[in-house]
Protein backbone atom coordinates (compact mmCIF):
# COMPACT_ATOMS: atom_id res chain seq x y z
CA UNK A 1 0.00 0.00 0.00
CA UNK A 2 1.47 3.32 -1.02
CA UNK A 3 2.82 5.80 1.88
CA UNK A 4 1.17 9.31 1.29
CA UNK A 5 1.58 12.33 2.68
CA UNK A 6 -0.89 15.44 1.94
CA UNK A 7 0.23 19.22 3.38
CA UNK A 8 -2.61 21.23 2.75
CA UNK A 9 -3.73 24.85 2.90
CA UNK A 10 -0.64 26.45 3.75
CA UNK A 11 1.20 29.46 1.68
CA UNK A 12 3.43 26.84 -0.82
CA UNK A 13 6.42 28.14 -2.04
CA UNK A 14 8.33 25.95 -4.40
CA UNK A 15 11.48 27.98 -5.67
CA UNK A 16 11.41 27.01 -8.79
CA UNK A 17 8.08 28.39 -9.56
CA UNK A 18 5.74 30.95 -8.36
CA UNK A 19 4.11 30.80 -4.36
CA UNK A 20 0.65 29.12 -4.27
CA UNK A 21 -1.93 30.64 -1.13
CA UNK A 22 -4.01 28.18 -0.13
CA UNK A 23 -1.64 25.18 -2.07
CA UNK A 24 -1.16 21.76 -1.79
CA UNK A 25 1.96 19.08 -1.78
CA UNK A 26 1.12 15.80 -2.26
CA UNK A 27 3.77 13.13 -1.33
CA UNK A 28 3.89 9.61 -2.43
CA UNK A 29 6.29 7.46 -1.33
CA UNK A 30 8.79 9.80 -0.72
CA UNK A 31 8.41 11.19 -3.85
CA UNK A 32 6.33 14.77 -5.15
CA UNK A 33 3.54 14.09 -7.24
CA UNK A 34 1.60 16.90 -7.25
CA UNK A 35 1.79 20.14 -6.17
CA UNK A 36 -1.37 22.73 -6.78
CA UNK A 37 -3.65 24.90 -5.35
CA UNK A 38 -6.81 24.26 -2.93
CA UNK A 39 -8.33 22.31 -5.82
CA UNK A 40 -5.42 19.43 -5.62
CA UNK A 41 -6.36 16.42 -5.38
CA UNK A 42 -5.86 14.52 -2.27
CA UNK A 43 -5.71 10.96 -2.53
CA UNK A 44 -7.37 8.12 -0.25
CA UNK A 45 -5.50 7.22 2.78
CA UNK A 46 -3.28 10.07 2.73
CA UNK A 47 -1.91 11.18 6.00
CA UNK A 48 -2.94 15.05 5.77
CA UNK A 49 -0.86 17.46 7.55
CA UNK A 50 -3.28 21.23 7.96
CA UNK A 51 -0.85 23.84 7.15
CA UNK A 52 -3.01 26.99 7.04
CA UNK A 53 -1.50 29.86 7.89
CA UNK A 54 1.91 28.91 7.20
CA UNK A 55 4.62 28.48 4.68
CA UNK A 56 5.86 24.95 3.04
CA UNK A 57 8.77 25.04 0.94
CA UNK A 58 11.84 22.78 -0.22
CA UNK A 59 14.29 21.56 2.09
CA UNK A 60 17.26 23.99 2.72
CA UNK A 61 20.34 22.44 0.90
CA UNK A 62 23.78 23.08 2.74
CA UNK A 63 25.99 22.78 0.30
CA UNK A 64 29.57 23.04 1.70
CA UNK A 65 29.85 22.04 5.74
CA UNK A 66 31.58 19.36 8.02
CA UNK A 67 28.32 17.75 9.31
CA UNK A 68 29.50 14.26 11.48
CA UNK A 69 32.88 14.46 10.08
CA UNK A 70 34.10 17.68 12.49
CA UNK A 71 31.87 16.74 15.34
CA UNK A 72 30.82 20.14 17.24
CA UNK A 73 32.08 20.25 20.54
CA UNK A 74 33.79 17.04 20.35
CA UNK A 75 37.21 18.13 20.89
CA UNK A 76 40.12 16.19 18.64
CA UNK A 77 37.85 13.09 19.03
CA UNK A 78 35.34 14.24 16.87
CA UNK A 79 37.25 15.82 14.25
CA UNK A 80 37.68 13.61 11.34
CA UNK A 81 37.41 16.32 8.79
CA UNK A 82 41.91 16.47 7.62
CA UNK A 83 43.92 14.03 6.95
CA UNK A 84 46.74 15.86 7.18
CA UNK A 85 49.49 13.13 5.90
CA UNK A 86 49.20 13.56 2.67
CA UNK A 87 49.07 16.60 0.30
CA UNK A 88 47.20 14.65 -1.98
CA UNK A 89 44.16 13.08 -0.68
CA UNK A 90 41.99 12.34 -3.54
CA UNK A 91 41.47 8.53 -2.28
CA UNK A 92 40.25 9.93 0.69
CA UNK A 93 35.96 9.96 1.43
CA UNK A 94 33.80 12.17 3.96
CA UNK A 95 31.87 9.23 3.99
CA UNK A 96 33.86 7.01 6.03
CA UNK A 97 34.12 9.61 8.99
CA UNK A 98 30.72 10.51 9.08
CA UNK A 99 29.05 9.94 12.31
CA UNK A 100 24.71 10.27 12.23
CA UNK A 101 24.84 11.22 16.14
CA UNK A 102 26.40 14.22 16.30
CA UNK A 103 24.20 17.55 17.44
CA UNK A 104 24.49 19.43 14.37
CA UNK A 105 22.26 16.78 12.91
CA UNK A 106 19.60 17.72 14.94
CA UNK A 107 20.59 21.32 14.63
CA UNK A 108 19.77 20.79 10.81
CA UNK A 109 16.63 19.93 11.39
CA UNK A 110 15.81 22.79 13.44
CA UNK A 111 16.87 25.00 10.69
CA UNK A 112 15.06 23.16 8.01
CA UNK A 113 17.80 21.76 6.63
CA UNK A 114 17.23 18.19 5.07
CA UNK A 115 19.78 18.03 2.33
CA UNK A 116 23.36 18.41 3.33
CA UNK A 117 27.28 17.79 1.07
CA UNK A 118 30.12 16.88 3.85
CA UNK A 119 32.63 17.61 2.90
CA UNK A 120 36.77 17.18 3.89
CA UNK A 121 38.69 20.21 5.10
CA UNK A 122 40.67 22.17 3.55
CA UNK A 123 44.72 21.46 5.11
CA UNK A 124 45.45 19.45 2.08
CA UNK A 125 45.43 21.10 -1.52
CA UNK A 126 43.07 18.05 -2.26
CA UNK A 127 41.12 16.93 0.66
CA UNK A 128 38.97 13.96 -0.88
CA UNK A 129 35.79 13.29 -2.36
CA UNK A 130 32.70 14.80 -1.06
CA UNK A 131 28.90 13.08 -0.26
CA UNK A 132 25.65 14.55 -0.33
CA UNK A 133 23.15 12.94 2.61
CA UNK A 134 19.69 13.83 3.92
CA UNK A 135 20.14 14.83 7.49
CA UNK A 136 17.89 12.37 9.62
CA UNK A 137 16.30 9.06 9.28
CA UNK A 138 18.89 6.08 8.80
CA UNK A 139 20.06 3.76 11.03
CA UNK A 140 23.37 4.59 9.15
CA UNK A 141 24.41 6.64 7.62
CA UNK A 142 24.39 4.80 4.45
CA UNK A 143 20.80 4.73 4.16
CA UNK A 144 20.99 8.81 4.30
CA UNK A 145 22.95 9.23 1.63
CA UNK A 146 21.83 10.92 -1.31
CA UNK A 147 24.87 10.80 -3.74
CA UNK A 148 28.22 9.84 -3.42
CA UNK A 149 29.76 10.76 -6.58
CA UNK A 150 29.40 14.67 -6.07
CA UNK A 151 32.50 16.55 -6.04
CA UNK A 152 36.26 16.28 -5.17
CA UNK A 153 37.57 19.21 -2.07
CA UNK A 154 40.50 20.61 -3.04
CA UNK A 155 42.57 24.41 -1.09
CA UNK A 156 44.08 26.52 -2.39
CA UNK A 157 45.69 29.57 0.05
CA UNK A 158 46.68 29.89 3.13
CA UNK A 159 45.95 26.60 4.66
CA UNK A 160 47.96 24.24 2.67
CA UNK A 161 50.48 26.29 2.50
CA UNK A 162 50.84 27.31 6.48
CA UNK A 163 50.46 23.32 7.26
CA UNK A 164 52.68 21.66 4.99
CA UNK A 165 55.03 24.92 5.64
CA UNK A 166 55.50 24.45 9.12
CA UNK A 167 56.82 21.27 8.11
CA UNK A 168 59.36 22.70 5.99
CA UNK A 169 57.63 20.30 3.26
CA UNK A 170 56.21 21.08 -0.50
CA UNK A 171 53.61 23.09 -0.21
CA UNK A 172 55.07 25.64 1.83
CA UNK A 173 53.91 28.24 -0.86
CA UNK A 174 51.08 29.02 -3.11
CA UNK A 175 53.00 28.46 -6.11
CA UNK A 176 54.19 25.02 -4.69
CA UNK A 177 50.27 24.19 -3.60
CA UNK A 178 49.37 24.78 -7.38
CA UNK A 179 52.14 22.31 -8.45
CA UNK A 180 50.75 19.48 -6.54
CA UNK A 181 47.63 20.09 -8.32
CA UNK A 182 49.15 20.09 -11.82
CA UNK A 183 51.31 16.90 -10.33
CA UNK A 184 47.88 14.84 -9.28
CA UNK A 185 46.52 16.17 -12.78
CA UNK A 186 49.23 15.11 -15.00
CA UNK A 187 49.30 11.75 -13.35
CA UNK A 188 45.61 10.78 -13.54
CA UNK A 189 45.89 12.14 -17.53
CA UNK A 190 48.86 9.49 -17.57
CA UNK A 191 46.33 6.75 -15.29
CA UNK A 192 43.30 7.07 -17.49
CA UNK A 193 44.84 6.61 -20.39
CA UNK A 194 46.85 3.34 -19.23
CA UNK A 195 43.84 2.46 -18.29
CA UNK A 196 42.06 2.68 -21.58
CA UNK A 197 44.92 1.17 -23.33
CA UNK A 198 44.75 -2.17 -20.77
CA UNK A 199 41.09 -2.58 -21.17
CA UNK A 200 41.69 -2.51 -24.92
CA UNK A 201 43.94 -5.07 -24.98
CA UNK A 202 42.16 -6.70 -22.05
CA UNK A 203 45.38 -6.45 -19.99
CA UNK A 204 45.27 -6.49 -15.88
CA UNK A 205 45.69 -3.02 -14.91
CA UNK A 206 46.56 -2.39 -11.68
CA UNK A 207 44.12 0.49 -9.41
CA UNK A 208 45.03 3.47 -7.99
CA UNK A 209 41.89 4.60 -5.51
CA UNK A 210 43.66 8.60 -5.85
CA UNK A 211 44.50 8.54 -9.36
CA UNK A 212 41.14 7.02 -10.40
CA UNK A 213 39.22 9.60 -8.44
CA UNK A 214 40.81 12.70 -10.25
CA UNK A 215 40.55 10.90 -13.28
CA UNK A 216 36.66 10.79 -12.69
CA UNK A 217 37.18 14.59 -12.20
CA UNK A 218 38.59 15.09 -15.15
CA UNK A 219 35.78 12.93 -17.32
CA UNK A 220 33.35 15.48 -15.63
CA UNK A 221 31.83 12.86 -13.36
CA UNK A 222 32.84 14.40 -10.77
CA UNK A 223 32.79 18.23 -9.50
CA UNK A 224 35.62 20.30 -8.26
CA UNK A 225 35.49 22.20 -4.78
CA UNK A 226 37.51 24.95 -4.78
CA UNK A 227 38.37 26.23 -1.51
CA UNK A 228 39.80 30.29 -1.88
CA UNK A 229 39.30 33.03 -0.49
CA UNK A 230 41.52 35.71 -1.89
CA UNK A 231 40.96 37.15 -5.71
CA UNK A 232 44.13 35.80 -6.83
CA UNK A 233 43.64 32.40 -5.61
CA UNK A 234 40.34 31.98 -7.08
CA UNK A 235 42.37 33.17 -10.46
CA UNK A 236 44.64 30.15 -10.07
CA UNK A 237 41.81 28.16 -9.63
CA UNK A 238 40.34 29.25 -12.85
CA UNK A 239 43.52 29.15 -13.97
CA UNK A 240 43.76 25.14 -13.37
CA UNK A 241 40.37 24.68 -14.43
CA UNK A 242 40.78 25.58 -17.70
CA UNK A 243 44.27 23.45 -18.10
CA UNK A 244 42.89 20.35 -17.35
CA UNK A 245 38.95 20.71 -18.82
CA UNK A 246 37.15 20.13 -15.36
CA UNK A 247 34.38 21.43 -13.91
CA UNK A 248 34.65 24.11 -11.14
CA UNK A 249 32.62 25.13 -8.04
CA UNK A 250 34.18 28.34 -5.92
CA UNK A 251 33.41 27.82 -2.26
CA UNK A 252 34.12 30.48 0.34
CA UNK A 253 34.34 33.36 -2.40
CA UNK A 254 35.50 35.99 -0.22
CA UNK A 255 36.71 38.17 -2.68
CA UNK A 256 34.72 37.01 -5.74
CA UNK A 257 32.94 40.20 -5.95
CA UNK A 258 36.24 41.80 -7.43
CA UNK A 259 35.74 39.26 -10.44
CA UNK A 260 33.15 38.67 -10.42
CA UNK A 261 31.97 39.70 -14.13
CA UNK A 262 34.85 36.92 -14.96
CA UNK A 263 32.98 34.02 -13.05
CA UNK A 264 29.69 35.13 -14.60
CA UNK A 265 31.76 35.28 -17.84
CA UNK A 266 32.46 31.63 -17.27
CA UNK A 267 29.65 30.57 -15.28
CA UNK A 268 31.67 29.64 -12.53
CA UNK A 269 29.37 29.46 -9.22
CA UNK A 270 30.32 30.63 -6.16
CA UNK A 271 29.07 28.84 -2.49
CA UNK A 272 29.54 31.61 -0.63
CA UNK A 273 30.03 32.12 3.26
CA UNK A 274 30.35 31.47 6.01
CA UNK A 275 29.07 34.84 6.59
CA UNK A 276 29.05 35.14 10.47
CA UNK A 277 32.64 34.88 11.33
CA UNK A 278 35.91 37.23 12.04
CA UNK A 279 38.86 37.67 10.12
CA UNK A 280 40.32 35.11 11.53
CA UNK A 281 43.25 35.52 9.00
CA UNK A 282 44.86 37.60 6.43
CA UNK A 283 42.81 36.09 3.64
CA UNK A 284 39.63 36.82 5.06
CA UNK A 285 40.69 40.90 5.39
CA UNK A 286 37.95 41.94 2.54
CA UNK A 287 35.43 39.26 3.86
CA UNK A 288 31.49 41.15 4.17
CA UNK A 289 28.53 40.09 4.06
CA UNK A 290 27.66 42.44 0.84
CA UNK A 291 29.72 40.64 -1.07
CA UNK A 292 27.81 38.28 -1.31
CA UNK A 293 25.15 40.58 -3.31
CA UNK A 294 27.64 41.67 -5.22
CA UNK A 295 28.27 38.60 -6.49
CA UNK A 296 24.89 37.53 -7.17
CA UNK A 297 24.26 41.08 -9.13
CA UNK A 298 27.19 40.38 -11.46
CA UNK A 299 24.92 36.95 -12.73
CA UNK A 300 26.67 34.24 -10.53
CA UNK A 301 24.91 31.70 -9.44
CA UNK A 302 25.42 31.66 -5.76
CA UNK A 303 24.87 29.43 -2.78
CA UNK A 304 24.83 30.52 1.11
CA UNK A 305 27.17 27.90 3.15
CA UNK A 306 27.67 28.11 7.11
CA UNK A 307 30.78 25.65 6.76
CA UNK A 308 29.36 24.23 9.72
CA UNK A 309 30.72 23.74 12.39
CA UNK A 310 32.47 27.12 11.65
CA UNK A 311 28.87 28.54 12.33
CA UNK A 312 26.23 26.19 13.25
CA UNK A 313 23.78 25.27 10.40
CA UNK A 314 20.55 25.84 11.75
CA UNK A 315 21.84 29.48 11.42
CA UNK A 316 21.89 29.28 7.90
CA UNK A 317 18.90 31.10 7.11
CA UNK A 318 19.99 33.69 9.10
CA UNK A 319 22.86 34.13 7.71
CA UNK A 320 20.34 34.94 4.58
CA UNK A 321 18.40 37.12 6.26
CA UNK A 322 21.65 38.81 6.56
CA UNK A 323 22.90 39.14 3.17
CA UNK A 324 19.18 40.81 2.51
CA UNK A 325 19.75 43.52 4.89
CA UNK A 326 23.00 44.08 2.86
CA UNK A 327 21.40 44.25 -0.21
CA UNK A 328 20.86 40.43 -1.98
CA UNK A 329 17.31 40.24 -3.24
CA UNK A 330 15.31 37.82 -0.75
CA UNK A 331 14.12 35.61 -3.90
CA UNK A 332 17.86 34.83 -4.74
CA UNK A 333 18.44 34.31 -0.66
CA UNK A 334 15.55 31.62 -0.94
CA UNK A 335 17.26 30.31 -4.04
CA UNK A 336 20.80 30.30 -2.47
CA UNK A 337 19.26 27.98 0.81
CA UNK A 338 17.33 25.68 -2.11
CA UNK A 339 17.27 25.87 -5.84
CA UNK A 340 20.76 27.13 -6.82
CA UNK A 341 22.83 24.49 -4.08
CA UNK A 342 20.92 21.78 -5.93
CA UNK A 343 21.63 22.97 -9.45
CA UNK A 344 25.11 23.51 -8.61
CA UNK A 345 26.20 20.57 -6.98
CA UNK A 346 23.64 18.27 -9.46
CA UNK A 347 21.34 17.24 -7.07
CA UNK A 348 18.97 18.99 -9.11
CA UNK A 349 16.62 15.55 -9.79
CA UNK A 350 16.21 14.93 -6.16
CA UNK A 351 16.10 17.92 -3.79
CA UNK A 352 15.86 21.92 -3.74
CA UNK A 353 12.33 22.60 -4.67
CA UNK A 354 8.73 21.51 -4.78
CA UNK A 355 7.51 19.96 -7.99
CA UNK A 356 7.05 16.47 -9.27
CA UNK A 357 9.07 14.05 -9.66
CA UNK A 358 11.52 15.24 -6.57
CA UNK A 359 12.28 14.11 -3.22
CA UNK A 360 9.29 14.84 -0.24
CA UNK A 361 11.86 17.37 1.41
CA UNK A 362 8.70 19.16 2.63
CA UNK A 363 9.45 22.14 5.45
CA UNK A 364 6.30 24.03 7.57
CA UNK A 365 7.13 27.24 8.98
CA UNK A 366 5.35 29.50 10.96
CA UNK A 367 5.96 32.15 8.22
CA UNK A 368 8.75 33.61 5.78
CA UNK A 369 12.14 31.34 6.53
CA UNK A 370 13.65 35.37 5.93
CA UNK A 371 11.81 37.06 8.22
CA UNK A 372 13.83 36.77 12.08
CA UNK A 373 10.64 35.76 13.72
CA UNK A 374 9.76 32.52 12.01
CA UNK A 375 9.87 28.90 13.25
CA UNK A 376 10.45 25.64 11.88
CA UNK A 377 6.94 23.71 12.81
CA UNK A 378 7.09 19.94 10.91
CA UNK A 379 10.24 18.57 8.64
CA UNK A 380 9.22 15.78 6.37
CA UNK A 381 12.39 13.94 4.40
CA UNK A 382 11.06 11.89 1.71
CA UNK A 383 7.55 12.26 2.67
CA UNK A 384 8.26 11.22 6.31
CA UNK A 385 8.07 13.32 9.88
CA UNK A 386 11.27 13.77 11.24
CA UNK A 387 10.54 16.87 13.30
CA UNK A 388 7.05 17.26 14.51
CA UNK A 389 5.42 19.23 17.70
CA UNK A 390 5.48 17.64 20.71
CA UNK A 391 3.38 16.46 23.78
CA UNK A 392 4.00 20.17 25.62
CA UNK A 393 3.76 22.37 21.82
CA UNK A 394 7.89 22.47 21.58
CA UNK A 395 8.85 20.57 18.36
CA UNK A 396 10.63 17.52 18.53
CA UNK A 397 13.09 15.24 16.57
CA UNK A 398 11.16 11.70 15.73
CA UNK A 399 14.29 8.97 16.46
CA UNK A 400 15.75 7.15 14.04
CA UNK A 401 14.22 3.82 15.93
CA UNK A 402 10.57 5.12 15.56
CA UNK A 403 10.71 5.45 12.02
CA UNK A 404 11.81 1.26 11.77
CA UNK A 405 8.48 0.58 14.31
CA UNK A 406 11.12 0.47 17.48
CA UNK A 407 10.04 1.77 20.63
CA UNK A 408 13.94 2.38 21.67
CA UNK A 409 17.20 2.33 20.34
CA UNK A 410 17.34 -1.43 22.23
CA UNK A 411 14.54 -2.56 20.04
Amino acid sequence: MARILAVTGGYVVPVSSDPIPDGTVVVTDGVITAVGGADTAVPDGAEVIDATGSWVVPGFVESHGHLGVHEDGEGWSGNDTNEMTDPNGARFRALDGIDIEEVGFRDALRGGVTTAVIKPGSGNPIGGRTVAIKTWGGRTVDEQVLATDVSVKSALGENPKRVYGDRKQTPSTRLGVASVLRDAFVAAQNYADKRTSAADKDEPFERDLGKETLAAVLAGDLLWDQHCHRHDDIATAIRLSEEFGYRLIVNHGTEAHKIADVLAEKQIPVIFGPLLTSRSKVELRDRAIGNLALIAEAGVKVAITTDHPVVPIDQIRLQAILAVRDGLPAETALEALTTNPADILRLNERVGALEPGRDGDVVVWSGDPLAVDSRVQRVFIEGRAVYEPGTDAAPRVVERWERFGRTSWMG
